[in-house]
């Protein structure tokens, strides 16, 4: 199973033929998915455009009454999908912006790697014409992190189009309980999402895929001062950390998870380990190897909330 997870507010103009994209895209590329929507307190009429396609898509929408931002939107998120799964180390979570920024139609590429056997996988936003706010965070937010924390290997740790197997969300979850899995906001939460789970994984990819400003209806609402200084106080606190990349190995060579990483470790033996806590301050580094691990798609008919 598939859950495309869409964090949303204020979305009304396109979350409607954005749902019918995906649909279209399944139609085409067979794989059962399902369309998670959490709606984070919109005004704009999203809610009612969003009611006429569960006639006709395998969709939930989640609700908050007020807004509580996008890494509560993530928190409950991941929460949701790890509670809904049947099978956590078959089933994955695609996170997908609601303004078309990020195109259904690269759906396929990341699902491709994952079935290939990648617990993540990340977008690198390839060059596109953005908004000035995006080009000057853009510019901005590498420099925020690069002294606090490691991020070698891992081209654009800002995206958040992304794919996590469940398996690791729904160890995550028993390490933090209760505690949000992620607190910072705007892209910094992207970063932290990503460096509390990839000490779990044994194998990510990425890829490259060009974003679509140009699609959008709205104005950007990216602060470049702001997001820069959510990105600057998020790298402090976690200063230490690292994200890094598996290195490359041949198809059918596997490594076991190094012993410089407890939470890999953890993950490769399916115990967890509890020594992470709230945020990036507590939970351990992320050192990475590489496990070359196959895994056979799931065939089947499809049934479906910044920057």
């Amino acid at each position: 199973m598939l859950y495309i997870c869409i964090p949303t507010y204020n979305e009304g103009p396109t979350i409607g033929v954005l749902l019918w994209r995906i649909r279209k895209v399944f139609q085409g590329y067979s794989r059962e998915y399902e369309i998670v929507v959490y709606d984070d307190g919109s005004t704009d009429g999203t809610r009612e455009r969003l009611e006429p396609y569960a006639e006709i898509a395998p969709l939930t929408v989640l609700r908050s009454e007020s807004r509580m931002g996008y890494a509560h939107a993530l928190d409950r998120l991941c929460r949701e999908v790890s509670r809904r799964t049947r099978y956590p180390r078959r089933d994955a979570m695609i996170v997908l912006q609601g303004d078309f920024t990020d195109q259904p139609e690269h759906l396929p590429e990341l699902v491709k790697r994952f079935e290939g056997g990648a617990d993540i996988v990340l977008t690198e936003r390839a060059e596109a014409d953005a908004p000035a706010a995006v080009r000057r965070l853009r510019m901005l937010a590498p420099w925020m992190v690069r002294f606090f924390v490691n991020t070698r290997g891992v081209t654009d740790p800002f995206s958040g189009f992304r794919l996590y197997r469940i398996s690791l969300l729904r160890d995550l979850i028993k390490s933090f309980g209760e505690k949000p899995l992620v607190t910072s906001s705007g892209w910094a939460a992207n970063v932290e999402l990503l460096m509390n789970t990839a000490p779990l994984a044994r194998r990510i990819e990425s890829v490259s895929l060009a974003p679509r400003y140009d699609l959008r209806v709205r104005e950007s609402r990216i602060r470049p001062v702001a997001d820069a200084m959510a990105l600057y106080r998020f790298a402090w606190g976690a200063r230490g950390r690292r994200i890094t990349l598996p290195t490359a190995e041949p198809r059918g060579r596997g490594l076991t998870p190094s012993a410089a990483s407890p939470a890999a470790n953890a993950a490769g033996t399916g115990t967890t380990d509890t020594s992470d806590g709230v945020g990036p301050v507590q939970a351990p580094d992320a050192a990475l190897t590489s496990v070359s691990t196959r895994r056979r798609s799931r065939g089947g008919r499809s049934r479906r909330t910044g920057s």
